[in-house]
């Protein structure tokens, strides 16, 4: 399993940036899918995640209402909509993958996001 993430760059508060990731290898499509972010000096936390068909989703509670995760599975791709950005969202993005049956894991190589005046 691959998978690449896009999207990332550097955005002013308030701002909006929208994230992919694209997934290939997949045997099936029974795959919960999640973004984590890492900020400098900090650890990996869970920001948001999807169910394998889509229909329930997760968020942190610094991003509700402001972040959406959301899944093409003809596509196999992942994305997460980013509004109202701060500063404090500043991180690497990365994008997880992991088989609800058998617990295979899997991440992406990441994705800066800089939020900055």
């Amino acid at each position: 399993v691959q998978l690449v993430e896009s999207g990332g760059g550097l955005v002013q508060p308030g701002g909006s940036l929208r994230l992919s990731c694209a997934a290939s290898g997949f045997t099936d499509n029974r795959y919960r899918m999640s973004w984590y972010r890492q900020a400098p000096g900090k650890e990996r936390e869970l920001v948001a995640g999807i169910s394998s068909v889509g229909s329930i989703t997760n968020y942190v509670d610094s991003v509700k209402g402001r972040f959406t995760i959301s899944r093409d599975n003809t596509k196999n791709t992942v994305y997460l909509q980013m509004n109202s950005l701060k500063p404090e969202d500043t991180a690497v993005y990365y994008c997880n993958a992991k088989h609800v049956v058998y617990g295979l894991d899997y991440w992406g190589q990441g994705t800066q996001v800089s939020v900055s005046s």
